[in-house]
C-alpha cells in the first residue's frame, strides 16, 4: 500500500494546530487508505491529545468527518461545537509543538525513533512534530 501522508501537524484549522492532519487521517481511514504505519495510533497519540484538549470523543468526531465533504464543513462544526478559549488552544499548541523535548523520557524516546529512522545525526529534529515532518519528507 502506498503511503498517502496526512498534512503536517503544524497546520491549523479553526484555531487548532494539528486538526487538519487528524481530519486527513480520519478521511484516509474511512476510505480504507490509511497506511498501516498510522493505524496503531489512530485516535491515540497526538490524535488523542487533540480529542482530549477539544473535549470531544473519538466516535463523535469521526462521525463528524464522515458526514462532511469539505474542511470548511468540519471547521464550521468545530467552531460551533468546541468552546475552548484562545488560551486553551494556545496551551495545546505549545504541548504539541514541544512534545519530545519536555523531559528525559520523551527525549530518549525521540532519540530512539530518530535512530530507527536513520535521523540520529539530525540536530534539527528536536520534537516529535519535527520527526513527523522529516519522516514524511517535508523537512
Amino acid at each position: 500500500m502506498d503511503v498517502i501522508f496526512p498534512r503536517s501537524p503544524r497546520e491549523e484549522m479553526s484555531g487548532w494546530i494539528y486538526l487538519p492532519r487528524f481530519v486527513d487521517k480520519i478521511r484516509l481511514k474511512l476510505a480504507g487508505k490509511l497506511h498501516p504505519d498510522y493505524q496503531e495510533n489512530f485516535t491515540g497519540g497526538f490524535d488523542g491529545m487533540w480529542l482530549e484538549a477539544a473535549g470531544v470523543d473519538a466516535e463523535t468526531f469521526v462521525d463528524v468527518v464522515k458526514n462532511t465533504i469539505t474542511d470548511g464543513q468540519v471547521a464550521d462544526w468545530v467552531r460551533a461545537n468546541i468552546q475552548k478559549s484562545e488560551a486553551e488552544r494556545q496551551e495545546f499548541r505549545e504541548r504539541i509543538l514541544t512534545h519530545g523535548s519536555q523531559n528525559d523520557e520523551l527525549k530518549a524516546r525521540l532519540q530512539w525513533r530518530k535512530e530507527e529512522a536513520g535521523f540520529a545525526t539530525r540536530d534539527d529534529i528536536s520534537t516529535f512534530v519535527d520527526f513527523i515532518d522529516a519522516d514524511e519528507k517535508r523537512i
